[in-house]
């Protein structure tokens, strides 16, 4: 009996889908437009497609990127939401961490953001806790039951609980919870000791509070989707693993990155496999653009994320998105300058060129109106308008004055602008060399710009990976069970038998999970890590830790590690002077189940020269007009050269590639795009 895997990523424009046979191994694609109003409707189309009309009986597994939690925080204000906290913290929202964004050095100009929870809906609680978890005062019963009875009177339903110091004992956040389950049982809690155990009580209140916002929501959605497939599926993680549906409805914040985290995992298996060990990932969507960096095949993660306006201080892929995706609005600002973006035409009504009722100007019209892409996407399923692009086009021109080449051009060279602006974020301003690395384009929209950022940021190459649009979808069938655990335990003097205790606890909770998922002990792995600083510093640096003993031998190799990390970072370090003190902030423990991930297979040799373009047509290029080469990517093997100017079109994503250009097929058939430099064997 045939037995497929399928990844479903629902994007802002389209849901991705890709089924892999475990027999065989065959890895089949495709796309199908997202339903905003429902994105299950376009979750169930996808699996549909990609099953070619038979049912699920056949399906092993499911894993799904979502967007829902992601969405809801960056569209809508929270609202509905109550926060308890500490007696005499109530302000704890308001006063925040009293920064002043970038950009407004003075902060006269800058108008604070309406918190998450109004300060009129929080309530305080008697009792405190101190550092160690030692209780100063006991926690007061009446003072919860009021505050448990005015939240059921106004109608709130969802609640975050955050305590002071309840990282180091819990027990005030739980008897809270047990007094809102009794006197407001229709109310969804999350306690900040649940959702994040460790220090810096902003950020833990504001991590718990927007856990809470989403909770409901995911609800609902993962209830809805289960009720219609009618089997278990798993969801994505912004840490790079997965759980299952029925485990991540209790801590949905984790889901906040899933999608673009698929689709950085996706990129890096697929540059590791050719070649490729450290690489830059873009994934270009219709609404924006996800940018990450992979060193020795491992996507960078952090803990110092935000989504919109919030911080969240779950461990995540560290992404930076920027709205440079297809759908991105070119727009003239009261200088009357050209702009492009963050604000996107989205699925619906979308660009002007699909005909659907959209008004302005996007990315992919501009595409459209220079001949970039062909005049449909997806093979023909969705037709493009042509006339409509143009008649955009022109519009804007006369507004800015200029040619309709010059105002279509513009508009991509400032969505290129944005873009490689992204990159250097994760890069340059990290200490990095955006020079040493590869870029592993993919997205429906990522490989469109691709030559022009070479040119920007000087990229040694661009690998475009095949059926680019679906990466992401890809990616969530390579991803093991993930789940993060973290103890805050501040010392200058960590005795080995406390982090023996701590990290043993920690490791029992991950290993619980691990059962819950299925996975047996002996496939049972722990990643251990720590979170160092200088005393006196106000953040730490995290580090691996090695498995096995916790003795004061392991306590000097993670302190040596430090070391050697803050010199990588920063350029310096205290390795030998005894006048700067290592102290230790948090200890940590990935839980992972491993799951077998798909082979990328090699493809043979070409046994004959490139073909033939299958068509020609007029595109747009930085000099003018080109009567163009167009190659239909199924038709090139292993070994055959494009040489620009060229358009490499495929079902889900095309590559214009400029002049100056040349796109070699490898041996797992990714198109490596490099610059021509005649003074060195045709490449940079």
């Amino acid at each position: 009996m045939r037995s497929v895997r399928i990844g479903v990523d629902t994007g802002g424009t389209f849901t991705d889908v890709v089924a892999v046979d475990e027999q065989t191994g065959e890895i089949t694609t495709t796309k199908t437009p997202s339903t905003p109003a429902d994105p299950a409707d376009g979750f169930m189309n996808g699996v549909h497609k990609v099953l070619g009309g038979e049912d699920l009986a056949g399906v092993a597994g499911i894993v799904h990127g979502t967007t829902v939690a992601t969405n809801q925080l960056l569209e809508d204000r929270p609202v509905n939401l109550g926060f308890v906290t500490t007696e005499g913290f109530e302000f704890i929202l308001e006063i925040a961490r009293q920064s002043v964004p970038d950009g407004y050095g003075n902060s006269y100009f800058w108008v604070k953001p309406p918190r998450i929870v109004p300060v009129h809906m929080v309530r305080t609680v008697g009792g405190r806790l101190d550092h160690l978890g030692q209780e100063v005062r006991p926690f007061d019963e009446d003072e919860a039951v009021r505050a448990a009875r005015w939240f059921r009177d106004q109608g709130v339903t969802a609640i975050g609980v955050c305590f002071l110091h309840s990282y180091a004992d819990p027990a005030h956040e739980l008897r809270m919870r047990e007094v809102l389950e009794r006197e407001h049982p229709e109310a969804v809690v999350s306690i900040s000791s649940d959702v994040l155990r460790e220090y810096r009580e902003y950020e833990r209140s504001v991590t718990t509070l927007v856990d809470a916002a989403v909770k409901p929501t995911m609800r609902r959605y993962i209830a809805g989707l289960s009720a219609r497939l009618g089997m278990p599926f798993s969801v994505m993680k912004s840490n790079g693993g997965v759980l299952s549906a029925t485990e991540v409805v209790h801590q949905p914040i984790t889901t906040v990155l899933s999608g673009p985290a698929a689709g950085a995992l996706g990129a890096a298996l697929i540059a590791a496999t050719a070649g490729h060990p450290s690489v830059i990932t873009l994934d270009g969507g219709g609404t924006s653009t996800d940018v990450a960096v992979v060193v020795d095949g491992e996507p960078s993660l952090t803990t110092e994320g935000s989504i919109g306006r919030y911080p969240c201080k779950i461990p995540m892929i560290d992404i930076v998105t920027v709205g440079a995706g297809g759908g991105s609005v070119a727009w003239i600002s009261p200088e009357g300058t050209l702009k492009v973006g963050p604000r996107s035409a989205g699925a619906d009504p979308g660009p002007l060129c699909y005909g659907r009722g959209g008004t302005e100007v996007t990315v992919t019209d501009a595409h459209v109106y220079l001949g970039r892409v062909p005049p449909h996407l997806l093979g023909g399923e969705i037709p493009l308008s042509a006339d409509a692009a143009r008649a955009g086009v022109e519009a804007l021109a006369a507004k800015l004055g200029l040619t309709p080449e010059r105002t279509a051009a513009g508009v991509l060279e400032i969505s290129a602008y944005n873009q490689s602006n992204a990159i250097r974020q994760i890069t340059v301003k990290r200490g990095l060399d955006v020079r040493d690395f590869p870029m592993v384009a993919f997205g429906g929209s990522g490989p469109l710009l691709i030559c022009r950022l070479v040119d920007i940021l000087g990229l040694p190459a661009v690998v475009v990976p095949p059926n680019p649009g679906n990466v992401s979808a890809f990616g969530l069938l390579t991803v093991d069970v993930k789940n993060d655990y973290v103890r805050t335990h501040v010392t200058k003097d960590l005795s080995p038998d406390t982090a023996a205790a701590i990290l043993s606890d920690l490791e029992d909770q991950a290993a619980d999970a691990l059962h819950r998922e299925g996975f047996p002990a002996d496939r049972h792995v722990f990643a251990r890590s720590a979170d160092l600083r200088y005393n006196g510093q106000a953040y730490e640096v995290r580090v691996p830790a090695p498995a096995g003993p916790v003795d004061a031998a392991w306590r000097d190799e993670v302190t040596a590690r430090f070391h050697e990390a803050h010199r990588r970072l920063y350029g310096y370090g205290y390795r030998d002077d005894p006048r700067h003190a290592v102290e230790w902030v948090n200890l940590r423990v990935s839980g992972i189940g491993p799951i077998t991930r798909p082979v990328i297979p090699e493809h043979p040799e070409s046994d004959g020269p490139t073909p033939e373009p299958a068509s020609t047509r007029p595109v747009h290029f930085d000099d003018g007009w080109h009567d163009t080469p167009v190659y239909r990517r199924a038709g090139l093997r292993r070994g055959h050269i494009v040489t620009g100017p060229a358009v490499i079109e495929e079902y889900g994503s095309t590559l214009p590639l400029h002049p100056g250009f040349t796109a070699e097929v490898d041996a797992r058939a990714n198109l490596v795009v490099h610059r021509i430099d005649p003074a060195n064997g045709g490449r940079r």
